[in-house]
């Protein structure tokens, strides 16, 4: 297994338990990995009155980088605009509040990683904070 590859592995186990975190806490996923030229959102979710778009950073433990400087204003803007294709493409969804939530999620650094730990933000950022 070479190094994307286990990059990869890190990365879904890190969205997969976001996912079962979100659902648990009575969130329903929608889409994950959407994908458009202007952005990328890594889960999509409804819960009542908000459709929350979440930004999933995983690191392996140990790591010096936690990734919370990975969360960049170039970023953020990267997500809203990819946010507004979605509801677009979506308009089922355009009267939801509309929430960016960023999750951090810490697994072993093994070749199939467990999740250690899981810091998860709710309204993490705004249109608002990327001006």
């Amino acid at each position: 297994m070479n190094v994307g590859n286990v990059s990869q592995t890190r990365g879904k186990t890190g969205e997969n338990a976001v996912c079962d975190y979100l659902e648990e806490n009575g969130a329903t996923i929608v889409k994950r990995n959407f994908r458009v030229k202007r952005g990328e959102i890594d889960v999509i979710s409804t819960d009542g009155e908000f459709i929350i778009f979440t930004e999933v950073k995983t690191r392996k433990y140990g790591s010096y980088d936690d990734g919370t400087g990975a969360m960049t204003k170039t970023k953020m803007k990267r997500i809203i605009a990819a946010s507004e294709c979605f509801v677009r493409l979506n308009p089922e969804y355009e009267n939801l509040y509309r929430r960016f939530d960023t999750a951090y999620v810490t697994v072993t650094a093994e070749k199939f990683p467990r999740v250690l730990d899981i810091e998860y933000y709710k309204s993490d950022f705004t249109g608002l904070s990327c001006q």
